[in-house]
């Protein structure tokens, strides 16, 4: 049986840091990703890990978070730097079972068969 579960949410100040993690079980996926919701607003999408290395982020977080991947533990991170309040949202990790997916289609939720239940960063002072 899949199952993604994530960890690592919490609340944090503005310009700190968390990181996220997401545990695969049951399979390895050749892509990985982050979407995230905020209150009100649909899923959009974070980050993607792909199977040839290769990372791809949104445009409201890139050059500040930053994923990677430990394939021996079957775990995707996302590094949270410099957050921002309007990075509050639940995040969820997703797993693609295709290694042929293109990467302009990693950022879409369609790409994704597997999801976890999401874990909640607040940023707030």
């Amino acid at each position: 049986q899949v199952q993604l579960v994530e960890s690592g949410g919490g609340l944090v100040q503005p310009g700190g840091s968390l990181r996220l993690s997401c545990a695969a079980s049951g399979r390895t996926f050749p892509n990985m990703a982050w979407f995230r919701q905020a209150p009100g607003k649909e899923r959009e999408f974070a980050a993607a890990f792909r199977h040839n290395g290769g990372t791809y982020y949104g445009d409201s977080v890139k050059g500040r978070f930053t994923i990677s991947r430990d394939r021996a533990k079957n775990t995707v991170y996302l590094q949270m730097n410099m957050l921002k309040p309007e990075d509050t949202a639940i995040y969820f990790c997703a797993a693609d079972s295709d290694s042929g997916t293109i990467s302009s289609r990693l950022r879409a939720e369609a790409a994704y068969e597997y999801w976890g239940q999401g874990t909640q960063v607040t940023v707030s002072s």
